[in-house]
């Protein structure tokens, strides 16, 4: 018993769920995607098999609907579902069974699909679409974007516990470790949504230090600085992307602007000292000793 979203993203191709519910780790058993082939959640009095055999449906080059009407064709169960497809193509199929209990319901639009059961009232999976066709940004914000109008309008009658959401590229590069872009989960809170939203910020900072370290390994200096300063900026409260912010600034023979870094970060915990010290013999950090002196003499 639920509140969610499937979705993808006309521009990038992107497809994505995002759920949230009172009940523990509600991102296990509704949430499902995968790359190049399309989206599910699977709610209500869940069917979890829905998920991997739609998904495996819509590989075979099943549209949504053809898969899903295939799935409830086979379900004694199917008036105690509630069920949503999205494939690689953006067609989008739903299901909000009979005795699914109120409030219940659902809207489609172009490429997405809200549904919500157990609804505290009948205007939920409305404002969540109404959001999610407003909002701005990539594919993940604007998932997050419909999870917090759907509680904003009154969310699960029973209140609130765990949220998720899995974000998965366009295409498949048969690398899913690659193809999978966010996948988060909050599976137990007061307040699902709003730690959600904070850890998808905290996942785009890391995003911007993964860019940057790529952009380090190819020799683009300048470009990997600016992405590690746009994840600081993100999150300014994580010490370790300002650490090895500052490492490689040393590391460049810029202690100048390694230096006041250094001092916050080592504020934070005289830990992130001692792992410098051991940067040296890992080949992580290529300072001489008089330099690594004076960057511990900030402690």
């Amino acid at each position: 018993m639920t509140f969610s979203i499937v979705a993808r993203d006309p521009q990038t191709g992107q497809l994505g769920v995002a759920v949230q519910s009172h009940w523990f780790s509600v991102g296990a058993t509704v949430a499902w995607a995968e790359a190049g082939v399309g989206a599910v959640a699977t709610q209500a009095l869940a069917e979890v098999s829905y998920g991997p055999l739609g998904l495996s449906l819509m590989q075979g080059g099943k549209p949504a609907p053809a898969a899903l009407a295939a799935l409830l064709t086979s379900d004694e169960g199917m008036a105690t579902r509630q069920v949503a497809m999205v494939d690689s193509a953006g067609r989008v199929a739903v299901h909000t069974g009979a005795r699914c209990m109120d409030y219940a319901g659902h809207e489609m639009g172009e490429g997405f699909s809200c549904q919500a059961n157990m609804m505290h009232n009948p205007t939920i999976w409305k404002a969540m679409a109404e959001a999610y066709r407003t909002a701005q940004g990539p594919l993940v914000e604007r998932l997050v974007c419909a999870l917090e109008a759907g509680q904003a309008a009154g969310g699960d009658i029973r209140g609130q516990q765990s949220a998720a959401i899995l974000v998965v590229s366009g295409t498949s590069s048969r690398r899913p470790w690659v193809d999978r872009l966010v996948e988060l989960r909050v599976e137990d809170h007061p307040q699902p949504i709003v730690e959600l939203r904070r850890l998808v910020r905290i996942h785009n900072a890391y995003d911007y230090m993964s860019a940057g370290d790529g952009y380090l390994g190819n020799g683009q200096i300048e470009l990997a600085l600016d992405a590690y300063r746009t994840a600081d900026a993100i999150a300014p409260e994580i010490a370790e992307i300002q650490f090895w912010h500052a490492v490689t600034l040393a590391d460049m023979d810029r202690l100048a602007e390694a230096l006041p870094i250094f001092k916050q970060v080592f504020l934070s915990s005289p830990n992130w000292a001692e792992l410098l010290k051991r940067l040296p013999s890992a080949g992580m950090i290529k300072v001489n000793p008089e330099t690594l002196q004076r960057i511990l003499a900030l402690l």
